[in-house]
């Protein structure tokens, strides 16, 4: 390629939508990973055993029906990024499924009584039936989310 040809390249309508678009998505990131962030840190609080405690000490029960809620949580987040159409439906779309989700989370947590302990004891059959059930709710959730 000739120097006299980059200018060309340069302004091409691709490399002009991609310097439009590139900062857009960053910025779409950055707040869907932090209402994940945020959505995993109410979670973790609310929940009654320390999932990030028995983490460390090597619960992979635990570990299991964490990554289940952070799947759970980043499935609608997911959907709700993708129809929406600035930054402001991604918040406002954004909070109210992670909020949703957290209450579905509860309620599954409420329904299949006995899990925290179980978990807390490391039984995997149990954490795996736990994530399950918070995908599900999420896979739902975003299907919602598109009508």
């Amino acid at each position: 390629m000739d120097s006299s040809s980059l200018p060309s390249v340069l302004s091409s309508p691709e490399v002009q939508a991609f310097a439009t678009g590139f900062p857009v998505l960053i910025l779409h990131l950055i707040v869907t990973f932090g209402l994940l962030g945020m959505g995993a840190t109410v979670y973790a609080l609310l929940t009654p055993w320390r999932e990030v405690a028995l983490i460390r000490q090597g619960n992979l029960a635990a570990a299991v029906a964490f990554a289940g809620v952070l799947v759970g949580l980043a499935v609608p987040l997911a959907m709700s990024m993708s129809v929406a159409t600035s930054i402001r439906d991604i918040v406002i779309w954004g909070v109210a499924t992670v909020v949703l989700q957290l209450l579905a989370f509860r309620v599954v947590d409420i329904l299949l009584t006995g899990l925290p302990q179980r978990i807390e004891k490391g039984e995997l059959p149990a954490a795996i039936v736990l994530a399950g059930a918070k995908l599900a709710t999420a896979l739902i959730l975003a299907a919602a989310l598109t009508g």
